[in-house]
């Protein structure tokens, strides 16, 4: 393995290894089922996990699970090819939610709420089946923030992808270990990794879905204004609930001169950013 290479992984390892002590994700004697769709995120998730899993004092297991959605033209080998070849655990779900998805959205329109329903349906019921604690997805520090500003721009709502949450059935416990890493450094490990990346033709190739506008958008102030995004992820962290406008966080009814406010005036100086959920210390002796 070259240098690069090198330090790239233990870049990310360390990132990863933060994040899950950070929000204790895993803990001893947990049953993680690792979502492996076939892209750079959820390789690059499984690797991580696999890697900390030799050199953590904390014993966990892993499964891979994949969910083949029978999309036409799938090569329904490479998965189980690639997991045997790492002697990885692993469990493909076949379950063809493609067709009822083109069956079901008109044309032009984008797929992804129900694709992402029924996908969590299936991989909900397996986690149950087979006594998993922890589903471990692969979405990353700039899908967390393309998520903020969805919501923001298109639902109204100041929320994100957190990295751990429980379903709302109460039954399953799913973390995001790639919480502090950029999309940038996952794809550039992909590469030197070449891990046998698999395309989707489905919400990946939708040029008009909301997401991919969310994402340029976020790419271009990325280039005109570099920080921005690490300041917008630090933000997440940094929230002042009585600088806000939700009555149903902070009593604003009940606010008088004695009340005692963390911040008052001085939330509007200039902040200090420190490192957080975006904050990403620079590493810049890697190189492609």
């Amino acid at each position: 393995m070259s240098a690069t290479k090198r330090k790239l992984a233990a870049h990310l390892r360390g990132l990863v290894g933060r994040a899950i002590e950070d929000y204790a994700m895993i803990g001893e004697g947990d049953r993680v089922m690792v979502c492996l769709s076939g892209g750079k995120d959820s390789y690059t998730l499984l690797d991580m996990l696999l890697s900390l899993q030799r050199s953590s004092p904390v014993k966990f297991s892993l499964v891979a699970v994949n969910l083949d959605q029978k999309q036409p033209g799938f090569p329904a080998h490479v998965l189980p090819e690639y997991l045997a070849s790492l002697g990885v655990d692993y469990h493909i779900i076949e379950q063809d939610t493609y067709s009822v998805v083109k069956r079901l959205i008109p044309e032009g329109r984008t797929m992804c709420s129900l694709c992402s329903r029924m996908r969590r349906g299936a991989l909900y019921r397996y986690a149950g089946e087979n006594g998993i604690t922890r589903i471990a997805l692969g979405h990353h520090r700039d899908d967390i923030v393309e998520t903020l500003f969805l919501n923001m721009f298109f639902g109204g709502k100041l929320k994100s992808m957190p990295p751990k949450l429980v379903s709302d059935n109460g039954e399953h416990v799913v973390i995001r270990p790639l919480a502090y890493c950029t999309e940038n450094d996952i794809a550039r490990f992909a590469r030197t990794m070449e891990f046998p990346i698999i395309p989707c033709n489905l919400c990946g190739s939708q040029e008009n879905a909301q997401r991919k506008q969310i994402k340029n958008m976020l790419q271009a102030w990325g280039r005109e204004f570099p920080g921005r995004i690490e300041s917008i992820a630090t933000a997440m962290t940094q929230v002042v609930p009585s600088h806000l406008a939700d009555a149903n966080l902070f009593d604003f009814r009940g606010l008088t001169r004695d009340t005692q406010v963390a911040e008052g005036d001085i939330a509007f100086d200039r902040p200090e950013l420190p490192f957080a959920l975006g904050t990403i210390p620079v590493v810049s002796d890697l190189t492609d």
